[in-house]
Parts: structure tokens; C-alpha cells; sequence
């Protein structure tokens, strides 16, 4: 049975529901870690219902949340549409493109001074989403929750860098011992429709509340990829902060490199990075680790794409770990990955096309950073 797709279009601020529509040509994205996206085509075959349509659809203020059969799969908020209509006979329409509600956070400021010391993480991310929700017009509803990470930090923001609140989370959590993060979508056993802030540390998982899911090609996987690409991995690192007003010279994080990556044979990788808001030690050689894990530990992670229905996922998967099965002439011998989905993207079906979900996975696996000396 062919899944249905419709738009429900609510204010921004209230969710109060102005509509619901059909959409067609629907693809919907999901991530954690960046802001997913949303686009469809709403048709108009009179004008009734392009009233209806102008009524409902106004780019920054409305809310879309995506239902597939009645289901949440996803929720954001509609920033472009473009109307249209043609002499050849089709039927007028507008396209959509919305985001997710993370979104919102790149067009928050933070307008005034910000300091925490020794303070859970969770918490400093807390507060800079309730600075967001605080100021007149700015509550969207997010929910915030109240555990804790378990890890502290001491963070100085100034209101006159005019920092996003999104850049704040995203370099807050990029750190060694960070958390991931994303607003969550979903209904309550009350029928309610959720906006959450997710934390997790180190990592947003779940179990799905079964056993792991597995995915064979040939099989429910459709097509795969293997990306091989070595252009930004590293085994030594350094990143510059903040430059001083006395010296005229950056502050410099210690010299990191990867403990054993030159003995088994590599070559030496230089990677940098810069962070000129940065003013103390502690916290750019905190990014400097995270960035170098991430420039070593950068696997050959296969990119896959199922069939929706054979396959029986949902947005749900998101955090979760699959275990992929591939056998081809590349795997000759049978290759077997267990990798956690950190993206979905899903495309409905169309004109006989399978409704497919293309996955973007990661891996755990880290190497052991070591201190170069300052």
C-alpha cells in the first residue's frame, strides 16, 4: 500500500493549525549533528484552493510538519515558496522549502554578555535556548528538558561579536567530551506535537526498543557507496584562538598528534583550525582534540539507500546502530559494518518509483590522542 504524504501548516509561535494539504514530490531530511530540510510542491487547481494555500503558507512565521499517514515523520519551519503557473495546462502550484526547527537558532543573536563557569554543558546549551525563547516573540515552543551531561565548562560569550545562537551550541558541543544535539519531532500520547531539544553525551542514541536492524545488499539496500577520500585526514594538529592585544600573536593550542599513526606507517598530516573568539587555552585545546579525532577517524563510511517498505524504518532510527550486510564483486568475501544512522532522508514515491530512505551513517571507532608538548 502507498504511503500518503500531507502537510500541516500551524503558527510559529502558537501551532495553532491554520491548514492541512496534500504534498506531492515530498523529500524530508533529518539529522543529527545539522539542520535537515523539508521541500514539496502544493498544487492548485482552482482558486479556492490557492486561497487556501496563500492563507496557510507564509515563509518565517508558519510551522510545516510532515505526515506520513498520519504519522509525524517530520517538523520545521517554512522559509522560501514560490508560486507558479504555466500556459501548457498544468495545474498552478507553489513549491516549498522549509528547515528544521533548529533552524530558528540562526536567526537568533545573542544580544547580551553570557558567562558560566563550571557548569554542566546540558545546561549552558539550555540556557542559550531559553535566551532564544526569552525575548518578546521568540518563544517557538521548545522544549527543553533538565538532565545533565555530567561535564562541566566555563564559557565567556560577548554580546558585541554578535554570536548566532546556533554557532554558540555547535562550538560548545565541538569540543573533546562534547554532546551532539537536535530538536526532536514527534506526538505525545496526548496527540501534542513536540518541538524537544535532544542532548545526548557523547552521543544521541537509542535502541528503538528492539533488536538491532539489519540491512542486506543485496536486499532492502538498493544501492550503496564507499567514499574514499584522504584529502583532510590528519595525524598532528594545531589550532589558532584569539589574537592578543599585546603580543599581536594568536593564542596557539599544545601540538596534538595521533599516538602510533606514523610507527603503522602513515605519513605526517598537518590540520589546523581557527577559532578567534577563543581566549583561554583550556578551551581551544579542547577543540583542537575534538577537531583532530575528527580528521583521523574520518572511515570509509558506506552511504546506503533502501526501500522504505521492504526495509520497515522510520525517523525513529535516527541515534540508532544497524548492522549492514553487503555481498558483491567488491566484497567477495562477504562484508559485514555495524554503523550508527545519524541522517535520513526520504524520498515518497512517485509516478512507480519506490518510496526510498538514503542513510547517513557514522562510526564510533576513535584514535588515541596524544600531547606533542607546548
Amino acid at each position: 500500500m502507498t504511503a500518503t504524504y500531507r502537510a500541516l501548516f500551524c503558527d510559529l509561535r502558537t501551532d495553532q493549525v491554520l491548514d492541512a494539504l496534500p504534498v506531492s514530490g515530498v523529500s524530508i531530511e533529518d539529522y543529527i549533528g545539522k539542520t535537515g530540510t523539508m521541500s514539496g510542491t502544493l498544487h492548485a487547481p482552482d482558486a479556492a484552493t490557492a486561497d487556501r494555500i496563500k492563507a496557510a503558507v507564509t515563509p518565517g512565521r508558519t510551522a510545516v510538519w510532515i505526515e506520513r499517514d498520519r504519522t509525524i515523520w517530520w517538523g520545521g519551519i517554512l522559509w522560501t515558496a514560490a508560486v507558479s503557473s504555466t500556459t501548457r495546462g498544468a495545474p498552478a502550484k507553489a513549491e516549498i522549502q522549509a528547515a528544521t526547527f533548529d533552524s530558528y537558532l540562526d536567526h537568533r543573536l545573542l544580544t547580551s554578555n553570557f558567562t558560566a563557569k563550571d557548569e554542566d554543558q546540558f545546561d549552558i546549551a539550555r540556557r542559550l535556548v531559553d535566551f532564544a525563547q526569552s525575548s518578546d516573540g521568540g518563544d517557538i515552543g521548545i522544549r527543553l528538558g533538565a538532565a545533565p551531561s555530567g561535564v562541566k565548562r566555563t564559557r565567556t560569550y560577548s554580546r558585541y561579536d554578535l554570536p548566532k545562537i546556533r554557532e554558540l551550541l555547535d562550538k560548545l558541543a565541538a569540543v573533546d567530551g562534547g554532546f551532539e544535539w537536535r530538536i526532536h519531532c514527534y506526538r505525545n500520547d496526548a496527540g501534542e506535537r513536540i518541538k524537544e531539544l535532544q542532548l545526548g553525551h557523547p552521543r544521541i542514541t537509542t535502541s528503538r526498543g528492539r533488536a538491532e536492524t539489519v540491512l542486506d545488499y543485496p536486499g532492502p539496500v538498493m544501492s550503496y557507496n564507499f567514499p574514499y577520500d584522504a584529502t583532510t585526514r590528519a595525524t598532528h594538529w594545531q589550532s589558532r584562538g584569539a589574537t592578543s592585544n599585546t603580543s599581536n600573536h594568536p593564542l596557539m593550542s599544545t601540538p596534538l598528534h595521533i599516538t602510533g599513526a606514523t610507527e603503522a606507517g602513515w605519513p605526517h598530516l598537518d590540520g589546523t583550525s581557527d577559532f578567534t573568539t577563543i581566549t583561554t587555552k583550556a578551551a581551544l585545546d579542547e577543540h583542537a582534540a575534538a577537531d583532530l579525532a575528527e580528521a583521523w577517524t574520518r572511515q570509509v563510511i558506506p552511504e546506503i539507500t533502501v526501500n522504505l517498505e521492504a526495509a520497515q524504518l522510520t525517523p525513529a532510527i535516527l541515534g540508532a546502530t544497524i548492522r549492514t550486510r553487503i555481498a558483491d564483486v567488491w566484497t567477495s568475501a562477504g562484508f559485514t559494518g555495524r554503523y550508527r544512522v545519524v541522517g535520513f532522508t526520504v524520498r515518497a514515491p512517485e509516478r512507480g518509483q519506490p518510496e526510498t530512505a538514503s542513510l547517513t551513517l557514522d562510526a564510533a571507532t576513535r584514535g588515541d590522542i596524544g600531547n606533542d608538548g607546548s
